[in-house]
């Protein structure tokens, strides 16, 4: 786990002047346990985006200013990571793909980034036993088990993008995960439809690609 340096959510990181989008962003967040990775890879691979495990960025990458003793956890430095993701979203944007993201937090990246953000949720009985089953401790797992009761991830979604593109989404069974994908699915082809510029730019470069 990790804290934030700051909360920047207008910072201007990403590249304003990057490569035309042709298909959508998508950030899947929520509270540690819910099944946030797991819906971002069945989606990525449905659809063929580009998935982005934030957290997984941060480990492999370093991307810390040091340990809150305190709290025992790792001090996310924001300005790294966020310059990272700035090269990542520009390849992904250039390559004409769609980009999945998943991580614990929604406040931490500019609302520009992101077309649809899906917060997962899970029954509390199902998170102590997801959470218990990764070996978190009482103390980690009751600050998680408490996050989620009280909605800190959906509220902190809701203030830091559109209301309109951010959704709960339940996520307690393969069941639940294969709908959220399938709802996801029809999403992006009605953003395809709504963005026809964005379509054809696509076509042209699969023909492109294919001669």
């Amino acid at each position: 786990a990790e804290t934030s340096k700051n909360n920047s959510n207008d910072r201007a990181t990403m590249s304003l002047n990057g490569p035309k989008r042709r298909m959508p962003n998508i950030l899947i967040t929520g509270t540690p346990g819910v099944g946030k990775t797991s819906t971002a890879k069945l989606l990525a691979e449905r659809t063929g985006f580009h998935h982005v495990n934030v957290g997984e960025l941060i480990k492999q990458n370093n991307f810390y200013e040091g340990h809150d003793e305190t709290l025992d956890t790792n001090i996310l430095d924001e300005d790294k990571l966020l310059d990272a993701l700035e090269v990542i979203f520009d390849q992904v944007a250039a390559s004409g793909k769609g980009l999945v993201a998943d991580f614990h937090s929604a406040e931490l990246f500019p609302e520009r980034w992101f077309d649809l953000v899906l917060v997962l949720r899970t029954k509390t009985e199902l998170l102590f036993d997801r959470l218990t089953a990764r070996g978190y401790s009482e103390k980690k797992r009751s600050e998680n088990m408490e996050a989620e009761i009280m909605q800190i991830i959906l509220e902190e979604a809701r203030e830091s993008y559109a209301v309109e593109i951010v959704h709960e989404v339940p996520s307690n069974t393969p069941e639940d995960a294969e709908g959220n994908v399938l709802r996801v699915q029809q999403w992006i082809a009605q953003w395809v439809q709504d963005h026809p510029t964005a379509a054809v730019g696509q076509q042209q470069q699969e023909q492109q690609q294919q001669t």
